[in-house]
């Protein structure tokens, strides 16, 4: 399978241009979005996202919300009525996609008065206490503690107890946006992190998307 990720296109989408997969027939892909679909969260903006998200030509479309999509958090009920049925998305939640265990959260470490925003320590330990043991694919909208967390100013701003289950679990991959300006790919002897933000810093669509190709025995 090819697993394409994407995150922080906040209203940006229809600017993205998103790689033609070259696979054989019998193969399936993947788009992921990572959260912050949209600018402030609006109904009129995550209608926008999701018209678009429901088109592309990938065999499976996943997302999760950010710190920017309120809809989400306000109107769960709402914002999920508009997901289409060839989408998935997750809220502390997980599915599994041939054989490949997905869980996502958009659940980040408090800042200001943003969507989904949790105080740091024993608060948001609870959501991660909810992360499966056999996860394949992490999908969190922040990124860990000292992995691609990095702000302009230097600062390290990713979750420090994220990073605590990412190390316990070791899921094959743990992607991520959040961070503009520490967009790329990291990776130890257990997981693959990627921070997936195509905007950078000044909300320029700068980033490519990143694809990964999943060998069917790593699950």
């Amino acid at each position: 399978m090819q697993i394409l990720f994407i995150s922080d296109t906040h209203g940006q989408h229809k600017s993205l241009k998103l790689p033609k997969l070259d696979v054989a027939d019998t193969e399936s892909t993947m788009l992921i979005h990572t959260g912050d679909i949209s600018k402030r969260g609006k109904e009129d903006e995550v209608i926008d996202f999701l018209n678009w998200f429901e088109i592309q030509d990938y065999t499976y479309k996943i997302f999760i919300a950010g710190n920017h999509d309120f809809l989400f958090e306000m109107n769960p009920t709402l914002a999920e009525s508009l997901v289409p049925t060839n989408c998935i998305y997750l809220n502390n939640s997980s599915v599994e996609i041939e054989g490949i265990k997905i869980w996502g959260s958009p659940i980040t470490p408090r800042f200001y008065d943003w969507a989904f925003n949790c105080d740091r320590g024993e608060k948001i330990r609870k959501y991660w206490e909810q992360i499966p043991s056999d996860t394949d694919i992490l999908l969190t909208h922040g990124p860990a503690y000292g992995i691609l967390d990095q702000t302009i100013q230097g600062l390290q701003v990713g979750c420090e107890e994220l990073i605590k289950f990412v190390e316990k679990i070791k899921p094959k991959i743990h992607a991520f946006g959040h961070i503009h300006e520490a967009y790329g790919k990291s990776n130890n002897s257990d997981t693959l992190f990627i921070n997936a933000s195509v905007l950078d810093i000044r909300y320029k669509l700068t980033n490519q998307p990143i694809l990964i190709d999943w060998d069917k025995n790593q699950s």
